[in-house]
């Protein structure tokens, strides 16, 4: 491994123990999708303990953004990983998901038995108002510090009209911001100093490889034997398999092809239910990917036969394996490579033009999750190659934009926490909800 003091010195090394309690907090306090919790974990692990510096941060983001899967879930695995090796990796990843997981689980049982839950969409909505005031704080906070000059500030821009104003799909969009960076770096200095990276020799990353590979798909093909690959659970293995291997630009990416899949070809739910599943996954903690656990609860819920409860709950662990599992192949095979990136000029300057439209991707989030929050019905305008979404005036939720009111002046003006901000907004809500 190389040396760089310097870069080192920048992060304060937590022992395991503070940190599993951190990554516990993160956990349940990971609201929002990926703009949220990317925001999240800048603010706990950047700012205020400097766990990581600003760089790596940004660095492992930009290559969790080209990977398949829940961007901001491998996130935390890269930095558990690079705090305390595998075991901090496997914590950081496993306390990222499970929260939100139980969460999920518990509401899919009790939308199976009862249907929609209007105490707990009215809980949702401060928790959605104060959520979208953190991301707004965060993506500006991001903006201005990794954004260095006008061409980044332009990238930016560009990437942001190109997927929200053009659905230019995700992966073009990088591949775009990368070869323009990659010029630009044609004119730049090597780095000064030396590089940190990890001089991992290719046979051991074979062999993380093929052992996190065994981990993912050896159970599943177990229990394709024991259920044989007619059965639901088989169907939902090998379905959300395939899926996690297709997520580049994470949940929002892949939902139109997972939600004609599900309603149309396999027939587990109806459209209207995935919508509701989407909002479940929306607004509870964890990546918006936990959306295909309320998939693999009610289908095999309604289609495993035997016990529908043990079944639904079987489909929900089949699918969080499927969907999960492969994220820890990406990161622990592929981290020790991510400080090598910037021993090059050209690959330097390619990842931090990444680095800006990734700063236009969040800010399509953040738009997208504000329309949906703010207002009860968005639809799509298409003119030619032009697709806008366009929030239905009338259908503002007022309830939603005085908690946002409320969020922004907690977080803005008297500078609480994160975690103060839910409670307050959440309760308001709560107590709107009761005063009718």
């Amino acid at each position: 491994m190389q040396q760089d003091t310097a870069a080192a010195g920048t992060a304060r090394l937590p022992t395991y123990r503070e940190a599993l309690r951190v990554w516990a907090r993160i956990g349940l306090l990971s609201f929002g999708g990926p703009a949220g919790q990317i925001a999240l974990m800048h603010r706990e692990l950047v700012e205020e303990r400097q766990w990581i510096d600003e760089g790596r941060y940004l660095n492992a983001l930009n290559f969790c953004m080209l990977l398949p899967g829940p961007e901001a879930m491998q996130l935390a695995t890269y930095v558990g990983w690079r705090l305390h090796g595998v075991k901090g990796g496997l914590t950081a990843g496993l306390l990222f998901v499970l929260p939100g997981a139980l969460v999920v689980l518990g509401l899919s049982m009790l939308y199976a038995a009862f249907g929609k839950l209007p105490l707990i969409e009215a809980v949702f909505v401060g928790i959605k108002a104060a959520v979208l005031a953190i991301v707004v704080e965060a993506l500006l906070r991001i903006a201005r510090r990794s954004l260095k000059d006008n061409v980044e500030w332009a990238i930016a821009g560009a990437a942001f009209i190109a997927i929200f104003v053009l659905a230019v799909p995700f992966p073009l969009i990088v591949l775009a911001a990368a070869l323009i960076g990659f010029a630009r770096g044609g004119s730049l200095p090597p780095p000064s100093g030396a590089v940190t990276w990890d001089d991992v020799p290719i046979a051991r990353t074979l062999a993380t490889a093929a052992a996190w590979l065994a981990i993912w798909i050896v159970p599943l093909a177990a229990l394709a034997a024991v259920f044989g690959p007619s059965h639901v659970l088989s169907q939902i293995a090998l379905f959300f398999s395939k899926l996690a291997v297709v997520t580049f630009g994470g949940a929002y990416a892949v939902l139109a092809y997972m939600a004609q899949d599900v309603v149309q070809f396999y027939g587990w739910l109806s459209a209207g239910e995935m919508l509701d599943g989407l909002g479940l996954a929306e607004t509870t903690p964890g990546p918006l990917i936990l959306v295909t656990e309320f998939v693999g609860f009610l289908a095999a819920h309604r289609h495993g036969g035997g016990n529908p409860w043990v079944m639904g709950v079987l489909g929900a662990i089949v699918t969080l394996w499927a969907t999960f599992a492969p994220c820890f192949l990406w990161i622990f095979a592929g981290a020790p490579y991510i400080e090598r990136l910037n021993a090059e000029p050209r690959l330097k300057a390619a990842l931090a033009a990444v680095t800006a439209a990734v700063v236009g991707v969040i800010l399509n989030l953040t738009v997208w999750f504000a329309l949906h929050v703010l207002f009860a019905s968005v639809t799509e305008r298409v003119a030619g190659p032009l697709r806008l979404n366009v929030p239905d005036i009338a259908s503002a939720s007022w309830p939603a934009l005085m908690l946002l009111g409320v969020a922004v002046a907690l977080l803005f003006v008297l500078h609480r926490g994160v975690l103060t901000t839910l409670i307050v907004c959440s309760a308001l809500a709560l107590a709107w909800h009761a005063v009718g």
